[in-house]
């Protein structure tokens, strides 16, 4: 079991990180270069077949066992009237992905992915974040090292995904505190509340941020006055993944709000992160952009529930699919002349 006795062990660990594989990185780009295709006519697939190899330290990369992993969590700042839905609704949804019936559940069957859902102390909320720390020190080192130990080493890629009410509230004050514009820069509509639901919504955040200003310079502090025990368990998982160098797709808005801070503690903490999508939530492409990650595709999803990290693992699967299993130009007997001159081998239509 993973212990974090104090911010100060958490900072360590998150600023000591491994590197990629360079190796095994140039070992994919030989072999992008030597299959029967013109150069870079897979596109991102391309360079998506280079980073699991770096981050797998491997060439061709595996996808035998893609673990999912959905964090939920409760929030007292849902008092303050900022969803549309009560807070019980997430151990209901909870019990719904246990008897199969969500959206992930049919997703991760037909990604040939391993769900599991962890719940974090839903019967006690976090602390209403407008009045105090949503999690004192201790709160949220244990769900931080919940989350990290959620992480099997022998894993090939790691999908995050939350499940919470009132958590894009709580991932909006993050991002509001991380990179500033507060409440009408970040906030949404989440799970589909009224304009005078976003209003409240807008000057909650606007009144968190300002609450806990003593601390908007530490990233750590601030995941755990602003965040909730999902989004912490996420921030863990994510360091663990990166400390065993296991690539890792990133979901929705809560989701990247969540890793944030290790991207904020260390210019390259996300290295070994794709973003799968970006979602309809108001404000996650500019998180996205605040953070340097390219989303995989848009397709107006804003579910949560790692929904759209298992889409992008399906890209994945497409990815390794084409890396590992196409001919080179030599195996095919194929003239390399394509290779070379792509122009003269692919004549337009």
């Amino acid at each position: 079991m993973m212990d974090f006795p104090s911010f100060a062990a958490l900072r360590t660990a998150c600023l000591d990180l491994p590197p990629a594989d360079s190796a095994a990185a140039a070992s994919a780009a030989a072999r992008n270069a030597a299959l029967t295709k013109p150069p870079g006519s897979l596109g991102r697939l391309e360079e998506l077949a280079v980073w699991l190899a770096q981050w797998q330290g491997r060439n061709p990369p595996r996808l035998d066992r893609i673990e999912v992993l959905v964090f939920a969590g409760n929030h007292g700042v849902v008092a303050q009237g900022v969803s549309a839905f009560p807070a019980a609704v997430t151990a209901q949804m909870v019990a719904n992905f246990a008897a199969g019936g969500a959206a992930i559940n049919q997703l991760a069957a037909v990604a040939g992915a391993r769900l599991r859902v962890v719940p974090l102390d839903l019967d006690r909320p976090t602390a209403d974040f407008t009045k105090e720390p949503a999690m004192d020190e201790d709160a949220f080192l244990r769900a931080v090292a919940t989350g990290y130990d959620s992480v099997p080493a022998d894993g090939d890629l790691i999908c995050l995904g939350e499940m919470g009410i009132g958590n894009t509230t709580a991932a909006a004050a993050i991002a509001a505190a991380l990179f500033g514009g507060g409440g009408m820069r970040w906030a949404g509509r989440g799970t589909g509340i009224d304009d005078d639901g976003l209003a409240r919504k807008r000057a909650v955040i606007d009144l968190a941020v300002k609450r806990h200003a003593g601390i908007l310079g530490d990233p750590l502090h601030v995941a755990a006055a602003l965040g909730g025990r999902e989004l912490a368990a996420i921030l863990g998982a994510a360091l663990a993944a990166r400390q065993q160098r296991i690539p890792m797709l990133i979901d929705g808005f809560v989701c990247t709000a969540a890793v944030a801070p290790l991207a904020k503690l260390r210019a390259d903490g996300l290295a070994h992160a794709v973003a799968a999508h970006v979602s309809a939530e108001a404000a996650h492409r500019t998180l996205l952009d605040e953070l340097g990650l390219k989303p995989l595709v848009d397709l107006g999803m804003r579910l949560g529930e790692a929904s759209g990290a298992v889409v992008g693992a399906l890209i994945l699967r497409a990815t390794v699919a084409c890396h590992a299993g196409m001919a080179t130009f030599a195996e095919a007997g194929v003239s390399d002349k394509l290779q070379h001159d792509p122009e003269k081998a692919c004549p337009p239509a």
